[in-house]
């Protein structure tokens, strides 16, 4: 089931939502899509969700650039494509959009706080939220840029930087051969947390690389998938 969300800039948010089967969990979740869009593998996350009693929504972050429904293959022109929507996607647009799903799911019957999963791309824009909104939950798999300025995301400071802000419990899962996220920023992430005070386990899993979570693609790893999954339900329900 797919509904529009209106957004403070006069915007309307397409999202994905998988609801429970019974009356749902007093949290609600945002699940935020990395670079390809909301393709099947990011609804299923939303469906499985769903099923561990969660209402969900996936938001399309690209809506002020995609048509509605738009997903893009995990090839080199949807790499490309998909690149050209994230860099056009501004920090402040990303937080609005958010801010309205962030309202949509508070609005329904039983949600009393929301909580965001994000991969990639996503992931650093569930960490920016965190920093921004009334997020209580965040999970953040292997969310990049966030100490650089290299996406409008990240920008005018580092993301990072705005650690402080956070409010709520941060789970940060990644590999540790990942190509975009190395040791040193693993370690910069790791100390900008502590500084902070927030409360995080920051999780690296060795041998395994960028985007480990899909199964049939070349970086899956199914160890790390289930280890993963069993901590972002665990931080949901906590």
């Amino acid at each position: 089931m797919n509904v529009s969300i209106p957004v403070s800039d006069g915007t309307s948010l397409p999202a994905y939502l998988a609801r429970p089967a019974a009356d749902p969990a007093p949290t609600g979740v945002i699940v935020a899509h990395e670079l390809f869009g909301v393709n099947p593998d990011i609804r299923g996350v939303a469906d499985d969700l769903a099923g561990q009693g969660y209402l969900t929504i996936a938001p399309e972050f690209y809506h002020r650039d995609a048509p509605p429904g738009r997903w893009l293959e995990r090839d080199d022109a949807g790499r490309q494509e998909g690149f050209g929507y994230l860099h056009r996607l501004g920090r402040e647009q990303a937080l609005a959009d958010v801010a309205a799903a962030i309202g949509w799911l508070r609005s329904q019957p039983g949600i009393e706080r929301v909580a965001l999963v994000g991969f990639s791309a996503g992931g650093h824009l569930s960490y920016l939220a965190a920093c921004r909104l009334p997020v209580s939950r965040a999970a953040v798999l292997y969310g990049g840029w966030l100490t650089s300025t290299d996406i409008p995301l990240s920008q005018p400071t580092p993301t990072l930087a705005e650690t402080p802000g956070i409010t709520g419990r941060i789970l940060y899962l990644v590999g540790e051969d990942d190509a975009l996220i190395d040791a040193g920023q693993r370690e910069q992430i790791r100390a900008a947390l502590e500084s902070a005070g927030v409360k995080h386990e920051l999780v690296s899993y060795p041998g395994v690389g960028h985007a480990f979570f899909w199964p049939g693609t070349p970086p899956y790893s199914a160890t790390a998938r289930a280890d993963a999954w069993g901590r972002v339900l665990e931080l949901l329900a906590s």
